[in-house]
């Protein structure tokens, strides 16, 4: 089974960080692979602005060194490679020097047929000052678009800051918030798996579902990344990554797949989610912050060790669990369990539905007792969904009940090569879908759900509990849930 490829309108990406690491990481081979595949072509350009010393030559080199190290070497081909890198050119300027602003005349295109797109990779400092030159000028077209990354804020004032000065240039369509876990291709899959077949929707609430978890695990550490640090697990995975998989598991149907109907659903999840404030924070949340040990073999500092010597004594989280409910009536008394850490056990996203109980069994005498039903929905890596049900082990001599999983591997269903999250979201802006970018009122209701939590640990005398890297984490977080009767989902079984 092949993918449909639809090309998109020749475009003028504008990446302002062109020389940072996410570009040469994430955005350049990205974008290789859309070319390849046929969705653009000459006819686009990419240009790179950053305070680098550079000229178009050595920015193709750049984006050549790019494709030869993150991409796999059966996608490299040296026609395409070098097709693709004469899409790249280069303006060498500080972004908080007006004087350099005009060169970037030469290299945009008035043609209103060439979708115009400017993707900030820069600190959320610039945001503002770069759409204020933009505008000032005349680089803003109200058919333009910006893309920021996060953090977008490290709390709901200054959240709101940073989009306010978005916002004096670019209306809330222009803006695309990017979460490079919407652009997932399981979580897409999230929403056929529920609109999509009449099997799941009818048993998608309370009364058939016992809780849901959710579990972004890293085996890697904080390193030396002084962002990390200022933000820890809270701002840098929950507030965004973990609170999105939640909207999209306990969304209501929206009425279509317009974006602004899918993301008026999720909303209404962020203002169900009931408030974690005073005592309940410590009841209801988990912080934890690694020390050495060993991961994949290997052994691994301690995240204290990591820091330097002015950041010793950090009681930065990095690993962070919470017990969450979402109070409407299609979720009263379904707790969902929030997940997420640094230097964990292994390397693993998924959402795991877990059904109640059948309400009676016949299987008195059988070997082996019924389980309930989970469904697993695997985000990365090897990426799939598995519904686990009850099935009687083949053979004679009478009945037993063994669980087994109905197993879609995405690797082993389709042939193809399952594009990254950012070639998706990229080539969406340049096609002006916003369905999988995040809205300013969603991001601000996010933010008022976790400033209180943040608050309370901030006020804390307590460090976070400590926990040995290689591990599932503190202690803590097993009792948050075993307390309730339940466990966490820690692999197939």
């Amino acid at each position: 089974m092949s993918a449909r490829i639809i090309p998109v309108q020749p475009f003028d990406y504008v990446v302002f960080g062109a020389t940072g690491d996410l570009t040469k990481r994430k955005l350049i081979p990205a974008l290789y692979h859309r070319f390849l595949d046929g969705q653009f072509d000459e006819r686009s350009h990419i240009i790179g602005v950053s305070r680098t010393k550079l000229n178009d030559a050595d920015f193709q080199k750049f984006a050549r060194e790019a494709v030869t190290e993150f991409v796999q070497k059966d996608y490299q081909d040296k026609k395409t490679i070098d097709k693709f890198v004469s899409c790249f050119s280069y303006l060498a300027n500080d972004v908080t020097d007006k004087s350099g602003w005009a060169d970037l005349d030469s290299k945009l295109r008035s043609d209103p047929e060439i979708v115009r797109a400017f993707y900030l990779a820069v600190a959320p400092s610039l945001f503002g000052p770069i759409c204020a030159y933009l505008d000032e000028k005349g680089y803003w077209r109200r058919d333009a678009r910006v893309v920021v990354e996060k953090p977008l804020g490290n709390d709901l004032e200054s959240s709101m800051e940073i989009n306010d000065s978005i916002s004096e240039v670019f209306a809330e369509d222009q803006v695309y918030r990017i979460d490079h876990y919407l652009g997932k291709e399981t979580v897409q899959n999230l929403l056929a798996l529920r609109f999509g077949n009449v099997l799941f929707e009818p048993i998608w609430d309370a009364a058939h579902i016992d809780h849901v978890q959710i579990t972004v695990a890293e085996e890697v550490g904080a390193g030396t990344r002084g962002y990390y640090d200022e933000s820890g697990a809270l701002r840098d995975m929950v507030q965004n990554h973990l609170m999105q998989l939640l909207c999209l598991v306990a969304m209501e149907p929206p009425a279509s797949d317009d974006a602004n109907a899918l993301r008026d659903e999720k909303l209404k999840v962020l203002r169900s989610l009931k408030p974690i404030t005073g005592d309940a924070v410590s009841r209801m949340t988990v912080r934890g912050q690694y020390r050495g040990g060993a991961v994949n073999g290997g052994s691994v500092a301690s995240y204290q060790d990591e820091l330097p010597d002015d950041k010793k004594g950090s009681k930065t989280e990095t690993f962070v669990a919470i017990k969450a409910e979402v109070e409407n009536w299609r979720w009263a008394g379904v707790p969902f369990y929030l997940r997420t850490g640094k230097r964990l056990a292994t390397r693993v996203s998924e959402i795991v539905i877990q059904f109640r109980a059948i309400p009676h069994s016949i299987f008195d005498h059988a070997e082996g007792a019924p389980k309930p039903n989970k469904l697993v929905i695997r985000l990365q890596p090897d990426e799939g969904v598995k519904l686990f049900l009850m099935i009687k082990d083949p053979g004679p001599g009478g009945m037993r009940l063994r669980e087994v999983p109905l197993n879609l591997s995405f690797a082993e269903t389709f042939s193809e090569r399952t594009p990254e999250a950012y070639e998706r979201l990229l080539l969406d802006v340049v096609r002006g879908n916003q369905t999988l970018f995040m809205r300013r009122d969603e991001l601000e209701e996010a933010w008022k759900w976790v400033d209180p939590i943040r608050n309370a640990w901030d006020n804390a005398s307590d460090a976070p509990q400590a926990y040995t890297a290689g591990t599932w984490g503190p202690t803590a977080s097993v009792a948050l849930i075993e307390r309730d009767g339940r466990t966490w989902h820690e692999g197939d079984d």
